[in-house]
């Protein structure tokens, strides 16, 4: 079984996490034979460990770790990793894969683009 943990900073606002949320249900609507998680790095729950640890219980042998930021900085090239290795250590039946972070996808990169674009010919609010 495959998962699917998508991975986010955290807020201490809880409304802050609400469209990460509905990615993750899109998701899972696409994919209904994936375990779809959604878990944060820092100041809400469910931990990357915790998501992870839910996921290997449930099964499944292949986990793609998914980082929902914008850009590759010190969370993501220094936090993450060892997150993820640690994750290898207390799961090893399960195989990990840690992807780039999602601003580094072109179609990422793209719809940002188109929303700037349609945003910045809008009239004013």
């Amino acid at each position: 079984m495959k998962g699917l943990l998508l991975l986010a900073h955290g807020a201490r606002d809880a409304a802050w996490a609400e469209p990460l949320r509905d990615t993750a249900r899109q998701l899972a609507a696409r994919q209904p034979a994936a375990q779809v998680r959604l878990a944060f790095l820092d100041l809400q729950p469910p931990s990357l460990a915790e998501a992870g640890a839910e996921l290997a219980a449930l099964g499944c042998t292949e986990v793609h770790v998914l980082p929902l930021f914008l850009g590759g900085g010190g969370h993501v090239r220094q936090d993450v990793p060892p997150a993820v290795a640690a994750l290898r250590a207390a799961h090893p039946a399960v195989t990990w894969r840690l992807h780039p972070a999602a601003g580094a996808a072109p179609t990422l990169i793209t719809a940002l683009a188109d929303w700037a674009e349609a945003a910045s010919q809008a009239p004013a609010p």
